[in-house]
């Protein structure tokens, strides 16, 4: 048999080559936002396109995100596939009447007679002294208004497929890319931002979820970071003889259900992680699927790892302690298998 030829990106790198594929097979494709051009996207989202496809397709706009971002719902309607980028999920608020009102509704107002084919690209997250303006994840906030599916991929292979799946989808799409995942020169490297990309155009399916480690004792569902840091404490708690089964969530909505709970069957018991604030937010929603359907499976209550309900903080020991991490998973799920 041979082998499969390993060819690795960054997360970055793999965003920017989905883009490219579907420049190249959909001439209704196009990106907006800011420093999208020349300069690649403050993350390296865009990186290369410009020189590329000129700013007819690639184009740079004012520090106005009200405006680009409802042009691009106009667009969008009109019969054009925009992907548009605001540069940190916490500047939403500035522009959330055209995300909302606009890009969420239209379809609904219309009966489904006018469609909204784009996407809202985004980069969110901490753990690199952004302060309390530009760390935050916000999943909860557009997982809560229907209208949008929410992606937030975990992996480079995974950003490219379900960047691609967006592209294609005729549903506005919310495309959240953790910034500690995009593999950039400037920031704290993980591992887990480079990896096995296939070089031709493919697709992850929206709204299915990935066991990414089989286990027997414990379930933990985290989404982008919180996976990579799941990963790490389950190493440590193979150590201490427990097996635990980490689900990547990879998209918010359609959130995937069916396999939190055939893992719950297995385990028996949960743990839920997030790099977004503990209330209201994604761990709640997912206790309450365990507790209405999968009651009846679990040994133990359902626990929670989340930031606090604080901004996040400048002070990098301060971010640090309010973040979810390898050994706070790792101290939660030895207290969940010992109840």
């Amino acid at each position: 048999m041979q082998k499969t030829k390993q060819r690795l990106l960054s997360g970055n790198k793999a965003v920017a080559e989905a883009i490219r594929l579907e420049l190249e097979r959909d001439p209704n494709v196009f990106v907006m936002g800011e420093d999208v051009g020349a300069y690649g996207g403050i993350f390296g989202a865009t990186e290369g396109l410009f020189q590329k496809f000129g700013p007819e397709r690639i184009m740079d706009t004012p520090i106005s995100e009200t405006a680009f971002i409802g042009a691009a719902v106009g667009a969008a309607a009109d019969g054009m596939r925009p992907i548009v980028e605001l540069m940190f999920v916490d500047f939403f608020g500035v522009c959330m009447d055209q995300i909302y009102n606009h890009m969420a509704k239209i379809p609904y107002m219309s009966g489904g007679r006018i469609k909204l084919p784009m996407v809202l690209m985004t980069g969110v997250g901490g753990g690199y002294n952004d302060a309390a303006q530009h760390s935050q994840t916000l999943y909860a906030t557009f997982a809560h208004l229907p209208g949008m599916k929410v992606v937030a991929p975990s992996t480079p292979y995974d950003l490219k497929g379900l960047m691609i799946s967006a592209i294609r989808d005729d549903n506005p799409v919310v495309f959240m890319f953790h910034k500690t995942l995009q593999g950039l020169g400037w920031m704290d490297q993980l591992d887990a931002s480079v990896g096995h990309v296939p070089e031709e155009a493919y697709t992850v399916p929206i709204g299915k979820a990935k066991v990414v480690r089989e286990g027997t004792d414990i379930t933990i569902v985290g989404i982008q970071m919180t996976v990579h840091h799941a990963l790490e404490a389950a190493k440590k708690l193979e150590q201490q003889g427990i097996q635990a089964e980490v689900i990547d969530l990879r998209s918010l909505v359609p959130l995937d259900r069916e396999t939190i709970l055939q893992s719950i069957k297995k385990t028996h018991r949960l743990l839920v992680v997030d790099e977004d604030y503990l209330s209201y937010g994604m761990t709640s929603e997912i206790a309450a699927i365990a507790a209405e359907d999968g009651l009846y499976d679990l040994d133990a209550p359902v626990k929670r790892l989340a930031v606090p309900d604080v901004p996040i903080p400048y002070s990098r020991p301060l971010e640090q302690f309010v973040l979810p991490n390898a050994d706070k998973i790792f101290l939660e799920a030895i207290k969940l298998v010992n109840e």
